[in-house]
């Protein structure tokens, strides 16, 4: 019923009273104690009419004073739905196209049902269903569709496609202009620069596809197993053991392999790359042999051999992979700089029309008034510059070639070179934890027994427990080989509390150095062919050894227990090997393994010790999953609580012992249940549930992440910067609220409001009501409690989440990260920055305004699915603070120049053509128009991409001062209206002097306008320049050295004779002086009585 509750219910007075009631009564400090009379927490808010009674965002004064007066957030109020022609007006008509785009393509585009399949081991021809080829395609285009594709892209954005017309409409004789050059070469420039990149970039996507289909596995090992990296695939570096099938390890030669009748039954094609279900049988066999085939059988394309050679059937191909099926096409990122310029381009086409329209209608609208309309459209369209998108793309390239060159943040890649000045606009950074904040580096910290707890500093006591422990077993050992007493009685002379602590720390050392996915790896020494050697003649030295698993936890744990004394030197399929203290072997036999899981959070192991014949069931997990497994206790959630606190990652151990009919009784339930080709997952789970009862809890471990170097300085800066911090992670709550505690993103003085779990709307509800009353303090919430707030109350939880200086979200899935960076999109309209190391944080990079990669312990993929990659968290903040800072003030002032440069040229043609009759006649022709546009003013207006208003170390030292630029004024509608007025002014005075000063000829006006317009130009380009860089002093001598040497060769256009005489000089100078010195005096008053922020500190 709750789904059909109106938010914001019109009440009754009755209604009224009864929410104050049951309000004092959930707020109230005092009240019932528990038992059966006193209602839960939650019960009455569950139901409906409670809910109506109770409207989401009350006031405080509704809480504490009892009053009925009640408010809402504004984004959260119900609007009046749109209908009709209104509804299409406001949006409708382009919901209405992209919903018919979107079928259209569907149709075009319909994808094959996804099949389970059955594949023969080497006879190709009884495979009756066909597959996509074996290859993988990342190109954008093919050969046909490049061209086309490429113009098209092109061509969808306002200015180009403006220009094109313009273009093509001086083929018509009625509506030419001037030469044809002048309009198709800066077009075709464009046009030619654009192809050319995409050319490039479409070429290295068909060689990287290349190299990847070339990549083939080869063959088996003679132990059955190897090792891949899956980094490219799911972001980990850490090594996985996968199994070949045990069947066909039994085959005398490589060769039977195509010789057996088998095959390999597999499930369809899904995303999941973590699970897989299939059987393997043999039928020329007596009985046929049945094999399951799950995830540890299978070897996904894009991984890695690391160790091993492997030979392999293949299942799954091209766009059927686990890769291929798990890409998401990123989507295209524009910058809110972009928009903002396409916007002002929007405003300028109105205004070309606008004016063409009162030229035409001075004319009275004489003779066929619209082709005069359409020529001075033409006349007046360089008011919308088509030199504006090459300078803005080659300002980018630039900026993106000054961060990879940036000395102070080494190994930094700008893999998205069109949205650097985003690093300047940023409001929200959603960053991951682990291998972001944190360096993924595990140090074993604590290891607690219920009674006694071992940090860093008493690990020799746990030394020493063990040499015992294993002196007590052998003594035991000894004295059962000489008398018939049982081994406990042999050492009776011990002191039983002593006795019990050591056995007690044996036991919990032995589970950790048992329970586990590791494997020893040792260097080979000598040929290749001297590798495989007898076990016993191994090198198990430990300068040779090092370790491998899935996890960097897992790796820690082992390290730890070498150096208490139990190391682990050797493991296969079957067996493991333990040495002692004393250098003794132990052997075990694996009999089965229970991989992690994201689903069941533990991870288990049964083995049997070769010594005794005992069998144990050894398991550990997080807290959440083991705290109902193990048996009871009154210390595991205390101690997982301030182990959390602590920073630290606790993982729970507990075993069972078996005996050999229970084992037996397990294997045969275990087998068929893996045998299932339906619900295996759930049947397999139900069966090793079984076992999961009543188990020993021997101890508590926990681990520590460190933080990486400076990240406390670097999230200090950021919050200073205005930037406001939202840490995503997978985590616990407890580690995620001490890390982020540990690493300043919350203040120790700060206020942390920890987010109840809650199931329902009413429970949400209540807990949102509870959260609004506090003021400026941090927010933990839960994945599972996110996800039940952003059902039912997304604006509300927004809005206040929005407003705490600091939030973090634990316990949350890729999804949930990516959901909440298009949460925030959505509803403040800020631009949001991801950073993260993982695969698991590529959605979140994605989805995001501006996304940033760390190359760290779990591999590149996110590296290489960002922006930008770093190889350090602390490199955020020069990136953010100095080159976002400077992109962005960069491309706003070479936008609006370039947009100057086209105002100044149509305001004097306008004059020009109200002079003269309001003629559409062009003022200036041929290459003056392309020389302005190029050689005589683009170098210096370029320039400007190296100017800075402040030095890269005041910026850093004063992060404050990124906060001007998140509120857009460096380009907004009244910087831009400040140079459409500058224009005006300028390209009158131009125009007026040239006329009033000119002779007799025509041509002298225009030698003189242009001269003054290219000066006044070069002279403009100083006035805005705040550091001056060498290189713009050689961009203006370069272009005045172009003007001038090109006199000589204007001869069509210039009076040579006249160009030559003081007359046109001084003419020149005093029409370019009254042009630029009332700027020039303006800026320096407006600097002596309004400085911006950042002159205060350069001065």
């Amino acid at each position: 019923m709750a789904d059909q509750i109106p938010l914001y219910p019109v009440r009754s007075a009755a209604a009224v009273a009864a929410a104050n009631r049951k309000r004092a009564a959930y707020f109230s400090a005092a009240g019932p104690g528990p038992g059966p009379d006193r209602p839960s927490r939650y019960q009455l808010e569950d139901e409906s009419a409670h809910l109506d009674e109770m409207p989401l965002m009350m006031s405080e004064e509704g809480f504490e004073n009892d009053e009925s007066d009640y408010h809402t957030l504004p984004r959260a109020r119900i609007t009046r739905r749109k209908r009709g022609l209104e509804w299409f007006v406001c949006g409708g008509w382009k919901f209405l196209c992209t919903s018919c785009c979107d079928w259209l393509i569907n149709i075009c585009q319909r994808k094959r049902e996804l099949k389970a399949r059955t594949v023969w081991l080497g006879c190709p021809e009884k495979c009756e269903e066909k597959h996509p080829r074996n290859s993988i395609k990342n190109q954008k285009y093919n050969i046909f569709t490049f061209i086309p594709g490429v113009l098209y892209e092109q061509f969808k954005f306002f200015l180009n496609l403006y220009f094109l017309i313009v273009s093509c409409s001086q083929f018509v004789p009625a509506l030419k202009i001037g030469y044809l050059y002048t309009y198709w070469a800066p077009l075709g420039f464009v046009l030619a620069v654009t192809i050319m990149r995409e050319a490039v970039d479409e070429f290295r996507r068909f060689q990287r596809d290349k190299e990847v289909n070339s990549q083939l596995y080869s063959k088996l090992t003679v132990r059955g197993s190897c090792f891949i990296r899956t980094d490219q695939l799911d972001g980990e570096t850490d090594w996985k053991l996968k199994v070949a099938v045990s069947c066909t390890q039994r085959l005398p030669a490589l060769g039977d392999l195509f010789s057996i009748n088998a095959y390999v039954y597999a499930q369809k094609p899904q995303l999941d790359i973590h699970s897989f279900e299939g059987t393997f049988t043999r039928e020329d066999s007596d009985p046929p042999v049945h094999e399951s085939l799950s995830i540890e059988n299978t070897l996904w394309a894009s991984t890695v051999v690391a160790s091993g050679t492997v030979i392999g059937v293949v299942i799954y191909t091209g766009k059927e992979t686990r890769s291929v099926m798990n890409t998401s096409n990123p989507k295209n990122k524009v910058g809110l700089l972009d928009l903002e310029l396409n916007q002002l381009t929007k405003a300028l086409f109105l205004a070309l029309v606008a004016l063409s329209v009162v030229m035409v209608t001075l004319q009275g609208f004489a003779g066929p008034w619209y082709r005069s309309l359409f020529r001075f459209l033409l006349l007046f369209s360089y008011i919308i510059p088509i030199s504006l998108r090459v300078n803005l793309d080659m300002g980018k390239a630039a900026y993106g070639w000054m961060i990879m060159k940036d000395e102070h943040i080494p190994g930094t890649v700008v893999r998205t070179s069109t949205i650097p000045e985003e690093l300047g606009r940023l409001v929200y950074l959603l960053t991951d934890k682990t291998g972001t904040l944190t360096q993924n580096e595990m140090v074993f910290k604590r290891l607690h027994l219920g009674t006694v707890s071992y940090g860093t500093d008493t690990m020799d006591e746990i030394q020493n427990h063990l040499v015992n422990a294993y002196a007590q077993t052998q003594c035991q050992a000894g004295g059962s080989s000489t008398i018939s007493t049982p081994p406990r009685k042999a050492a009776s002379s011990a002191p039983k509390v002593r006795r019990s602590v050591s056995s007690r720390v044996h036991e919990a050392v032995k589970a950790v150095a048992l329970c586990h996915n590791v494997t020893p790896v040792y260097e080979a020494r000598g040929a290749a062919g001297e590798t495989e050697v007898a076990e016993a003649d191994q090198d198990f030295s430990d300068d040779n050894r090092t370790y491998q698993a899935s996890s960097p936890d897992e790796v820690a744990l082992v390290q730890w227990t070498e150096s208490v004394g139990l190391t682990l030197v050797s493991r296969d399929l079957t067996s493991m090997q333990l040495r002692t203290p004393s250098g003794q072997i132990l052997t075990f036999c694996i009999l089965q393994t229970f991989p992690f899981t994201s689903e069941s959070k533990r991870m288990g192991v049964i083995v049997r010790d070769e010594s005794t014949a005992e069998i144990t069931f050894y398991m550990k997990g997080a807290d959440v999953a083991m705290a109902s497994i193990v048996q009871y206790n009154d210390w595991l959630e205390e101690e997982c609580g301030n182990m959390a606190r602590e920073g630290l990652r606790t993982l729970v151990v507990a075993k069972r012992a078996l005996t050999e009919e229970q084992y037996q009784d397990f294997e045969s339930r275990y087998n068929q249940a893996k045998l299932s080709l339906h619900d295996r997952t759930l049947k397999v789970a139900a069966v090793v549930e079984s076992l999961e009862r009543e188990m020993e809890l021997l101890c508590l471990t926990g681990v520590e992440d460190q933080l990486q170097a400076d990240v406390r300085p670097t999230l200090e800066m950021l919050r200073n910067a205005g930037i406001k911090i939202w840490m995503l992670t997978g985590d616990k709550l407890e580690t995620a609220t001490c890390i982020a505690k540990s690493s300043h993103l919350v203040s120790r003085t700060q206020d942390t409001h920890v987010f109840r779990p809650v199931t329902s709307r009413g429970e949400a509800h209540l807990e949102l009501n509870a959260f609004r009353r506090k003021h400026d303090c941090a927010l933990v919430i839960p994945g599972d409690a996110l996800e039940v707030c952003l059902k039912y109350y997304e604006h509300e939880f927004v809005e206040l989440a929005c407003q705490c200086p600091a939030v973090v979200c634990c316990r949350c899935s890729p999804t949930q990260k990516a959901h909440i960076v298009k949460l925030l999109q959505q509803h403040t309209g800020r631009r949001t920055c991801a950073i993260g190391d993982g695969g698991n944080d590529v959605s979140m990079i994605q989805a995001a305004d501006c996304g940033i990669g760390i190359e760290g312990k779990e591999g590149r993929q996110a590296s290489l699915a960002a922006d930008f990659s770093i190889t350090r968290f602390k490199h955020v903040g020069r990136l953010l603070m100095v080159h976002g800072r400077s992109s962005y003030k960069r491309s706003a002032a070479l936008g609006q120049f370039v947009m100057h440069r086209g105002l100044i040229i149509s305001t004097m043609q306008a004059v020009f053509s109200s002079v003269f009759y309001f003629a559409s006649v062009p003022l200036y022709q041929g290459f003056l128009m392309v020389g302005y546009a190029t050689a005589y003013t683009m170098f210096p207006v370029f320039s400007l991409v190296l100017d800075q208003d402040v030095k890269p170390e005041m910026a850093m030292l004063y992060p404050e001062l990124y906060k001007d630029l998140t509120k857009g004024r460096s380009l907004s509608f009244k910087t831009f209206l400040i140079w459409v007025l500058i224009s005006i002014y300028q390209g009158g005075i131009l125009m007026f002097g040239a006329l009033v000063l000119f002779e007799s000829e025509f041509v002298h006006v225009v030698a003189i306008s242009f001269t003054a317009l290219v000066l006044t130009e070069l002279l403009m380009v100083a006035l805005t320049v705040r550091t001056w860089h060498w290189l713009m002093v050689v961009a203006q001598l370069l272009s005045l050295g172009c003007y001038v040497a090109s006199l000589a060769f204007l001869n069509e256009y210039f009076d040579v004779a006249f160009i030559t005489t003081v007359t046109f000089v001084w003419k020149v100078s005093a029409i370019t002086v009254v042009s630029c010195l009332p700027l020039y005096v303006l800026k320096y008053l407006k600097r002596k009585l309004s400085p911006p922020s950042y002159s205060k500190l350069s001065s």
